[in-house]
């Protein structure tokens, strides 16, 4: 039985739930809720194709199957079971409990979740099918379980493999920013195609590819293939079709972008300028082996948005001292340009020598970092011109 509307749950970075929230409203669909990490709303099965393909924030795409209270394995091998899973797994899917969390709940074991989650699954199955045996040679159709103060939720993962994966980045230097973490990073910061960005650090180059990505219109997932593919059961092939036509009819090759990279080391460039050409984003990012020390722009204006070293690249907490006042002294220097850095770096503040104009909290993974906003002055608004009228 195919439906008109799903529940969809997006996670994504703890303390980006606001960026993603902006780009699901953005491609029309109605929020139901926002928590920490996460962002469900109402969408059809085109919009499972269109979320897949076009959020740049998302780690992945869940299908919320369930969600209900549950404190012994006995509730949650009923509830699982009561489900109608039919409307969901044909009799040849492949099923399984791909991940299981829980927090704050009497439910803690993720095995046994896992286990006690996939019998109730098969005996379900098995009353609906009448069957005694899957042969589970089909599509794939993996579930997550996330348990939080006893609460439930069941999820297919329309996914697969991590939204983070565009597919472009097949080198990568020591501590890189996730694809979905910088576009993050640029998403919250006002910069528009039409501005100079400068990434000082850009190590495997994440930063100025999802920028020109985002400048060019180039969705995320247009090159790249997803489980629910194969859910021709809930998703027909013709959806997926059109949503990558639309993606493509988007682009635009033709902006002239002023984008730029900058390492210390040369060998790490070779890996930028290789995964912007993976990204068909080469010809729009100028990429320089430079020092943070000789940072320079004839623009008056611009943005600079990185992820500064702050322990995977440095070894000694001197080093990051002597780095963070290198950045301190070009913010001074530079006092019309404004400067995003994402570092895990505690002490970022006190060495740049100044307070951010704002700091935002986010979970790169498990280790905890902050976004230090410092704002430039805005450019004059272009005169007025009463003779070209």
């Amino acid at each position: 039985m195919k439906r008109n509307a799903y529940e969809l749950i997006a996670p994504c970075h703890f303390g980006m739930e606001a960026v993603l929230k902006r780009e699901i409203m953005d491609l029309g669909y109605e929020i139901s809720a926002v928590d920490n990490g996460k962002v469900t709303f109402i969408a059809d099965a085109e919009g499972i194709c269109r979320a897949n393909i076009f959020l740049r924030t998302t780690e992945r795409i869940l299908l919320k199957v369930a969600e209900f209270k549950a404190v012994t394995f006995d509730e949650l091998f009923e509830n699982i079971k009561a489900i109608r899973w039919d409307e969901y797994i044909p009799q040849d899917g492949k099923f399984w409990v791909a991940k299981a969390s829980s927090v704050n709940s009497k439910l803690f074991s993720p095995s046994d979740i896992q286990r006690i989650v996939k019998k109730a699954m098969v005996e379900s199955l098995k009353k609906t099918y009448r069957v005694s045996w899957f042969p589970e040679d089909g599509a794939s159709y993996p579930l997550r379980i996330s348990i939080m103060k006893d609460v439930v939720t069941v999820g297919l993962d329309t996914t697969g493999v991590s939204l983070h994966k565009r597919g472009y980045r097949q080198y990568t230097a020591p501590a890189p920013v996730t694809e979905t973490l910088a576009a993050a990073m640029l998403l919250l910061s006002p910069w528009k195609k039409d501005r100079i960005l400068v990434d000082p650090f850009c190590g495997s180059g994440t930063i100025p590819i999802e920028a020109a990505m985002i400048a060019m219109n180039i969705a995320p997932g247009m090159e790249r293939e997803f489980l629910s593919q194969e859910w021709i059961n809930l998703i027909p092939k013709k959806e997926w079709y059109g949503v990558t036509e639309e993606a493509m009819d988007l682009v635009c090759r033709d902006e002239e972008l002023h984008i730029q990279g900058y390492d210390i080391d040369g060998e790490v460039l070779k890996m930028a300028r290789a995964n912007a050409a993976l990204a068909g984003v080469d010809k729009q990012i100028h990429f320089q082996q430079r020092d943070i020390i000789n940072f320079s722009s004839p623009k008056k204006y611009g943005f600079v948005v990185s992820n500064p070293p702050y322990g995977e690249r440095l070894s000694t907490k001197d080093e990051m001292e002597i780095l963070y006042r290198s950045i301190g002294n070009i913010i001074k220097e530079n006092d019309t340009w404004s400067f995003f850095l994402l570092s895990g770096y505690e002490d970022a503040q006190k060495a740049i020598g100044k307070k951010a104009t704002k700091n935002r909290k986010i979970y790169n993974g498990m280790m905890k970092t902050y976004l230090y906003q410092y704002m430039g002055a805005k450019p004059p608004r272009p005169k007025f011109d009463e003779k070209s009228q």
